[in-house]
């Protein structure tokens, strides 16, 4: 039989937003779900009519599924196969070309729901290495694509990815208001649970990186009302910590230690290490911009680069790194370690998103500020405001002009006018 009827498998269960222990039910575990996708167990009689059940579908249609495949159906099956392959070890470069080749294969063979597994798979893969720019280009295509058209569900999952990928490129009012769609379309399909939480995070962390704090916590509590027992533990991890990161940006460092205390409960390094140093990443940021320097933040940063040298990263993931070791020592009083990381930084600021670069920028003008050096400060500040504003991050600017006005009223120089316009807009 191949891995046909495995193959096809995992497209149902995945059109229909099923985790594999809910696609077994009670008869049938997770792992074993696993080897019928992989190939690596043939179905009997029985167990192809009780997925018939819960597929909604009519037990012959999932029989043809057994039918031999033709040359053209094995090429593919041999591309989607190495691409998830390359995805579950996180060779996202190796992902999506496999999944392009997949893709360009299951056009080829005019199987639509094949092409848009695939497309959408090489999307996120390119987002994952940073190439946002072509991972919008095969969004967009998915979503105007004729089974988006029809199906909320995936419908949800693009624009959520798009999102994801638009605040990527730091354009956070166009992430905002994909997020925001992509949310009110879960929200009205009770059956997208996931999706719907996954859409939910990411307009909370649009909505964080633009400083709109209060916003962003009126949507965690959302997503907090809508986590239960039933969520599963990664997508519950991956909540807690979207929610304990805008906790602790609003200085509520009980709700913060509480919420990320639960993420290290639920997400296991050991599953997912590459999560797992995102993850101490987010949780020393936040921690450093509620001024927490304490043991545990360091250890958060020392996890995190350790992981991060395990599982690799991409140039952005590694200036991320260096901006947390910067603001470490920043508040810890050792500016020249420091200015030396943060001054490494700016030299590749075109490497990072708008708002990110903002962030580093930032810290830098308040390093040469507290060194003295307040020509070196102001030059600084005002290349904050400058990425602040092209990401669209307002409030964020008026955070870059204080700072610049401060120096002003200290009677450094002149700030120009087009800065107090900026203050009013």
């Amino acid at each position: 039989m191949g891995n046909s009827f495995g193959n096809r498998l995992r497209q149902e269960r995945q059109a229909r937003s099923l985790t594999q222990t809910e696609l077994g039910g009670d008869l049938y575990s997770a792992s074993y779900i696993s080897l019928l996708e992989n190939g690596r167990r043939e179905p009997t009689h029985e167990v192809i009519h009780q997925l018939a059940k819960q597929l909604e579908l009519a037990p012959h249609a999932i029989e043809e599924w057994a039918l031999p495949v033709t040359a053209e159906e094995t090429q593919y099956l041999l591309s989607a196969l190495y691409a998830r392959q390359a995805w579950d070890t996180r060779d996202y470069a190796n992902a999506s070309r496999h999944a392009a080749v997949a893709a360009q294969r299951a056009a080829e063979n005019r199987d639509p729901i094949s092409w848009w597994n695939m497309a959408h798979l090489q999307a996120s893969a390119l987002s994952n290495e940073g190439a946002y720019e072509e991972s919008l280009e095969i969004l967009n295509e998915l979503a105007a694509h004729p089974l988006s058209m029809e199906s909320p569900g995936l419908m949800v999952r693009v624009r959520q990815a798009r999102a994801s990928a638009l605040l990527g490129l730091g354009k956070l009012p166009e992430a905002l208001s994909e997020a925001a769609l992509a949310v009110e379309l879960g929200a009205s399909q009770p059956d997208e649970f996931e999706a719907y939480a996954v859409a939910l995070g990411t307009l909370i962390g649009a909505l964080a990186e633009s400083g709109r704090l209060e916003d962003a916590w009126q949507r965690c509590l959302d997503l907090t009302a809508a986590i239960d027992d039933t969520t599963s533990p990664q997508l519950a991890g991956e909540s807690h910590w979207v929610i304990g990161n805008v906790a602790f940006l609003r200085h509520d460092v009980a709700a913060g230690l509480a919420h990320h205390g639960r993420t290290s409960q639920l997400l296991s390094p050991a599953a997912d290490l590459a999560q797992w140093a995102q993850f101490n990443k987010a949780t020393a940021w936040v921690r450093l911009s509620a001024g927490i320097v304490e043991p545990e933040t360091l250890e958060a940063i020392e996890r995190s680069e350790l992981a991060h040298s395990v599982v690799g990263g991409t140039v952005a993931d590694g200036l991320w790194l260096l901006l947390l070791r910067a603001k470490w020592c920043y508040l810890n009083g050792e500016l020249d370690k420091a200015l030396a990381l943060l001054e490494d930084i700016h030299s590749q600021q075109d490497q990072l998103a708008r708002h990110t670069a903002g962030d580093a920028a930032l810290l830098l003008g308040k390093t040469y500020k507290a060194m003295n050096r307040l020509a070196e400060a102001q030059e600084a500040f005002s290349t904050a405001r400058d990425h602040f504003a092209a990401a669209g991050a307002q409030d964020k600017v008026a955070l870059a002009l204080d700072n610049l006005l401060e120096l002003r009223a200290s009677g450094l120089s002149h700030i120009h006018d087009h800065d107090h316009h900026a203050v009013a807009s």
